[in-house]
C-alpha cells in the first residue's frame, strides 16, 4: 500500500475512489510549515537560513502521515501542480525525513491538471521527483516577503501608529488603489455638448447620424464647450438640407478570445455574476476539487490557478466534437486555435481553464450543482467552447452626410453594424470592461443609398460632462495588476482580501475606496520608500522568481541583492523625526487632508480658533488632523473627514453638524468629529449622552432619525421566559450584543440590535450558555502561532466576547469576520503592537496569560473619550 498526500480533505475523498484499497489518500490540509514571527526565522547573516514551525493541528495531521508512511510500501506526493503545491510536498517530506518515518522507502512526486480518473491514473504513471527550482522560487517568494514584512512593519508602528502591516504586493496593489483615487480627487470635469440629427430616407426609415464636422472644421470630443455654441449648431441645422455623400460598407471578423486564467475568470465572474474574487474561487475551488454526478464523483473543471490560455490538445479535439455536435458543423473551423498569453510574465506553465469534460454540458449539469456552482460552470464552459469556434462575421456601415445652409455646411456620420454571421458568439458573448467608455455605434442601419436627399425630422443638442476614471473593483484591479506583472494567479485573492481585512480598502458598490489609514500608509512607503513600491521594480522581481522557477537563477543571489538595498533604507528611516514623516504626509496628502476652502481661505488655518494651524498628529489610536494652538485650542478631527464630504453642509466652525433636538429631553442632537472618529451627542457638557458611529455607518448617512436610535441603546428586547429578566441589546467595546444575567451574545450586525425579537434573543442567548464561560483562568489556546519578537509565546484564544490574540498581559481582539484559523503571526503581532499603544504600556511575556478583565468605569471628566476609543476599536 502507498500513501498519497493532497491539500484538502475534498479533493482526498475524490482520489481515493479511483485509486482503490491499494492507495490511501490523506489531506495536509494546506501549509503544514510557516516562518515564525521573531527574529531569527530567516537570518540573511547565515546565508539566509530558514528556520521552520510545525502549528498544532498540523503537527497532529504531519503524525497520522507519519504513521501511515511507517505502515506503508511508498510515498506519493500529489499536491497542486503549481508553486505553492510544490511547495507543500517538498515540507512535508522534510517532515517526514526529520521524524525518520521514510527510511529507504520511495518517494514519487505526481501532478494533474484535472481530478478525474484518467487524469489521476495518468499521473500516477508518470512520477517524478521534487522540483528543485521550483521549491527555490517558492523559498525566495516566502523569504522576501518575511524580510519585508517583520522588518518594515514595526518600523510602521513607530513612526505611524495606526498603520497594521505592509507587505511586499500588497503595498503596490494599494498604491495602485491610492493613486486612482489621488487622480479622481484631481480631475476637473469639462463641458462639451453634442449634436445629433434624427433622419428619414426616400423611403421613411428613420436613423440617427451625430455631428462631426462644422464649417469645414472637424470637430473634437470637447470642442462644443457651452449651450451658446450648441445653439448655434442646432439652429443652423435645423434650417439645413440633407444629402448621403457616401455610403460605406465593410465586412469584418471578431475572433473569440482564449479559455479563462485566473484572472480573466474573476473579472467575467465579476462583472456577469456579481462575485467577488474570493466568492469566484471558492467556487471554482469545488469544482476542481470533485462533486457527485449521478454517483460518479469527478472534477469538473482544471486547475483554476493558471495564467496559461492554450488547452491540452485532446482537450482542444474535445471541444471540436462538441462544437460539431451542440451547434453544428458550420461553426467549426477548418483547423483548431492556438493561444499564447498577452500579460506580462505569464508563466503558462498550465493549462487554461477548461471543463474536463465538453460532454458535460450546463444544461445536464445544472441539477446536480447548486446556483452558483451552475453559473460559474457554464461560463467557463462557453468561453471554452468559443474559443474553438468561427470568428463572428459583421458588416459595418459607415455614411457620411453632409448639411448644407446658405454658405454653412456642416458633416454627420451614421454608423452602423450588422451580423452576418454569429460565429463564436452562438456561444459565447464578451461583455464590455467595467472601465470601459460607452460605445457609440448604433445597431442595424436601414438602407441608404449615396446621393439621396434625407429628410430632417428632429435635431438635439445634448450637454455631457467629462468623467474621471472610474475606481477599481476587485477584478479591474486584478486585470491592472496582472498587465503590470504584479502578483500572481495564486496571490491575486489574497492581496485583496489582506488590503480589506486590514481596513486599508473599503468595498462600496464593489468599487474600491481606500481608507484614510491605507492612504497615509501608502503616502509614507511613497515617500521614505519609494523603489519598494515602484511597479516596475516590484514586476521585476516577479520577474526573477520566475527565472529561478526556470533554473535560471540562484535564489540566495536575488535574496542578497535585495537585502542589501532594502536593509539600508531601512536603517535610513529609522533616524528619520516623526515631525519630518509627518512634514512629509503633510505635503503628500494635502489634497486629501486640506482640501481648497469655498471661500478661498488657506485650508490649514484652524476653522475654530483662527490662529492655530492644522497640521496631521499622530495618537496611540492612529492619524488624525489637529490644530497647533494646542492645548488653548482642541480642535480635531478624523482623517479624511473634510474631504469626504463629512464637515460639509449645516455645520459649525468646529465642525459640529445640528442634526435636530430629542423630542423628549428638546436637548440638541449633534454630529461631531474627535480624534478617535465620528460620534453623536446630545446635550452639552459632562452629562451629555454620546455614541459612536458603528463600524459600517459614516458621517454623510447620519440623519435624525438614526442618531435617536443610537442613543437610545440599550433597547429593552423583552423579558426572558424562564428568568423573568429583562434582555436588552445595545453597541459595545465588542460591537453589537444582546444582555441577559449577564451574559453577553454577540451579534452579527448593527442592524440586528434595532430588529432583533425575544425569540430569536433567547436562541442566541442559549447558544452562548450552551458554549460554556469556562474557568475564570485564561481559555485554552485555539492555536499557537509562535514567538513574539520581545520573547514569549503568541497564541489566538475564544474570549468570553469573542476571538483574540494574547501574548503575556495583552489581549486583542480579531477584527470582525476574522477567522481564528486564518490569522498569522504578522497580523497578530500588530493587533498586539496597536493594543499596547491603546494601553500605554507593555505586556511581560514571561507571565501567564490571564482573563481580562472588563474594563474599569471612566472617569467623570473624559467619558467621551474613553467610550468613543473603545468603540472605535470595534
Amino acid at each position: 500500500m502507498d500513501v498519497v498526500v493532497v491539500e484538502s480533505p475534498a479533493k482526498a475523498k475524490t482520489i481515493n475512489k479511483y485509486l482503490g484499497r491499494n492507495y490511501k489518500v490523506l489531506a495536509s490540509y494546506g501549509h503544514v510549515r510557516d516562518l515564525p514571527a521573531k527574529d531569527g526565522s530567516v537570518r540573511p547573516d547565515e546565508d539566509f537560513a530558514m528556520s521552520w514551525e510545525v502549528d498544532g493541528p498540523s503537527s497532529k495531521r504531519l503524525g497520522d502521515i507519519a504513521k501511515a508512511v511507517k505502515e506503508a510500501d511508498g510515498l506519493i506526493l500529489a499536491t497542486d501542480p503549481d508553486r505553492e503545491g510544490e511547495a507543500i510536498s517538498w515540507h512535508v517530506l522534510e517532515v517526514l525525513r526529520q521524524k525518520k518515518a521514510l527510511k529507504d522507502k520511495p518517494v514519487r512526486r505526481v501532478v494533474f491538471n484535472a481530478i478525474t480518473k484518467q487524469a489521476v491514473t495518468e499521473a500516477m504513471a508518470k512520477p517524478r521527483d521534487i522540483d528543485g527550482p521550483l521549491v527555490d522560487a517558492y523559498l525566495a517568494r516566502r523569504a522576501l516577503d518575511y524580510l519585508v514584512g517583520f522588518t518594515l512593519s514595526p518600523v510602521l508602528w513607530r513612526k505611524l501608529p495606526g498603520a497594521r502591516s505592509a507587505g511586499r504586493v500588497q503595498s503596490v496593489a494599494l498604491r495602485l488603489v491610492c493613486d486612482r483615487e489621488a487622480e479622481i480627487e484631481r480631475f476637473v470635469r469639462q463641458e462639451y455638448w453634442q449634436i445629433a440629427a434624427t433622419l428619414a430616407t426616400p423611403r421613411a426609415d428613420l436613423f440617427e447620424a451625430r455631428l462631426t464636422a462644422f464649417d469645414g472644421k472637424r470637430l473634437q470630443k470637447l470642442d462644443i464647450a457651452n449651450a451658446a455654441q450648441a445653439d448655434g449648431i442646432r439652429s443652423m441645422l435645423e434650417g439645413a438640407s440633407f444629402r448621403a455623400l457616401s455610403v460605406d460598407a465593410k465586412p469584418t471578423k471578431r475572433n473569440p478570445g482564449p479559455p479563462f486564467t485566473t484572472s480573466t475568470l474573476q473579472q467575467a465572474a465579476s462583472s456577469r455574476l456579481g462575485f467577488s474574487a474570493v466568492r469566484t474561487m471558492q467556487v471554482a475551488q469545488r469544482l476542481y476539487e470533485g462533486l457527485d454526478i449521478g454517483g460518479e464523483t469527478a472534477g469538473l473543471i482544471t486547475y483554476m490557478r493558471t495564467d496559461g490560455v492554450q488547452m491540452a490538445p485532446e482537450a482542444i479535439s474535445a471541444a471540436r466534437s462538441a462544437i460539431a455536435r451542440e451547434f453544428g458543423e458550420k461553426y467549426l473551423p477548418e483547423k483548431p486555435r492556438y493561444y499564447s498569453a498577452k500579460a506580462k510574465n505569464a508563466q503558462e506553465a498550465h493549462e487554461a481553464i477548461r471543463p474536463t469534460d465538453f460532454s458535460r454540458t450546463p444544461a445536464e449539469m445544472r441539477k446536480h450543482l447548486d446556483a452558483d456552482q451552475a453559473r460559474l460552470y457554464e461560463m467557463i464552459w462557453k468561453r471554452a467552447i468559443a474559443s474553438q469556434m468561427q470568428p463572428a462575421e459583421i458588416e459595418r456601415t459607415t455614411v457620411e452626410i453632409e448639411a448644407i445652409n446658405g454658405t454653412r455646411t456642416a458633416g454627420l456620420r451614421a454608423v452602423g453594424s450588422v451580423i452576418r454571421f454569429d460565429g463564436f458568439i452562438a456561444a459565447y458573448t464578451e461583455q464590455k470592461d467595467e472601465d470601459a467608455a460607452e460605445d457609440d455605434e448604433d445597431g442595424r442601419l436601414p438602407e441608404i443609398r449615396a446621393g439621396e436627399q434625407l429628410d430632417r425630422k428632429s435635431i438635439q443638442a445634448t450637454q455631457h460632462t467629462t468623467e474621471p476614471p472610474p475606481r477599481y473593483s476587485e477584478a479591474t484591479l486584478i486585470k491592472k495588476m496582472e498587465e503590470l506583472g504584479i502578483g500572481r494567479p495564486s496571490t491575486y485573492t489574497a492581496i485583496l482580501k489582506t488590503l480589506e481585512d486590514r481596513e486599508y480598502v473599503t468595498i462600496d458598490k464593489r468599487k474600491l475606496i481606500p481608507h484614510s489609514r491605507g492612504r497615509l500608509l501608502s503616502a509614507f512607503l511613497e515617500s521614505f520608500f519609494e523603489r519598494y513600491v515602484e511597479y516596475d521594480f516590484t514586476a521585476s522581481l516577479e520577474e526573477k522568481l520566475d527565472e529561478i522557477s526556470d533554473g535560471k537563477l540562484a535564489w540566495k543571489d536575488v535574496l542578497k541583492d535585495f537585502w542589501r538595498d532594502f536593509s539600508a533604507a531601512v536603517a535610513d528611516i529609522k533616524e528619520l523625526r516623526i515631525t519630518d514623516v509627518l512634514e512629509a504626509l503633510n505635503e503628500e496628502l494635502a489634497p486629501l487632508i486640506f482640501p481648497a476652502r469655498e471661500d478661498g481661505s488657506n485650508p490649514r488655518s484652524c476653522p475654530k480658533c483662527g490662529v492655530g494651524t492644522l497640521s496631521l498628529r499622530l495618537g496611540k489610536y492612529g492619524a488624525f488632523i489637529g490644530c497647533s494652538n494646542y492645548p488653548e485650542c482642541g480642535y480635531t478631527r478624523q482623517l479624511g473627514d473634510a474631504a469626504n464630504g463629512d464637515g460639509e453642509g449645516g455645520e459649525g466652525d468646529d465642525g459640529t453638524r445640528v442634526l435636530g433636538k430629542d423630542p423628549y429631553t428638546q436637548e440638541e442632537i449633534t454630529l461631531r468629529s474627535g480624534r478617535f472618529g465620528p460620534y453623536i451627542q446630545r446635550g452639552e457638557g459632562k452629562e451629555a449622552k454620546r455614541s459612536s458611529l458603528p463600524k459600517g455607518w459614516t458621517p454623510a448617512s447620519i440623519d435624525h432619525e438614526k442618531a435617536l436610535a443610537l442613543l437610545a441603546l440599550p433597547r429593552d428586547v423583552g423579558k426572558h421566559p424562564e428568568s423573568g429578566k429583562m434582555i436588552s441589546a445595545g453597541l459595545g467595546r465588542y460591537g453589537p450584543f444582546v444582555l441577559h444575567d449577564g451574559t453577553y451574545a454577540n451579534l452579527e450586525s448593527i442592524e440586528d440590535v434595532f430588529s432583533i425579537g425575544l425569540n430569536r434573543a433567547v436562541s442566541v442567548i442559549a447558544e452562548k450558555q450552551s458554549k460554556g464561560r469556562g474557568a475564570r483562568s485564561a481559555p485554552a489556546a485555539l492555536k499557537e502561532l509562535g514567538e513574539h519578537p520581545s520573547g514569549g509565546p503568541i497564541t489566538v484564544r475564544d474570549g468570553r466576547y469573542g476571538p483574540y490574540v494574547n501574548w503575556g498581559k495583552v489581549n486583542a481582539t480579531l477584527p470582525k469576520g476574522k477567522d481564528p484559523a486564518g490569522v498569522t503571526v504578522d497580523e497578530a503581532i500588530a493587533l498586539i503592537a496597536e493594543r499596547e499603544g491603546k494601553s500605554g504600556g507593555k505586556a511581560k511575556a514571561a507571565r501567564p496569560a490571564k482573563k481580562s478583565a472588563p474594563a474599569k468605569k471612566a472617569s467623570a471628566a473624559k467619558p467621551a473619550a474613553r467610550k468613543t476609543a473603545a468603540k472605535k476599536k470595534d
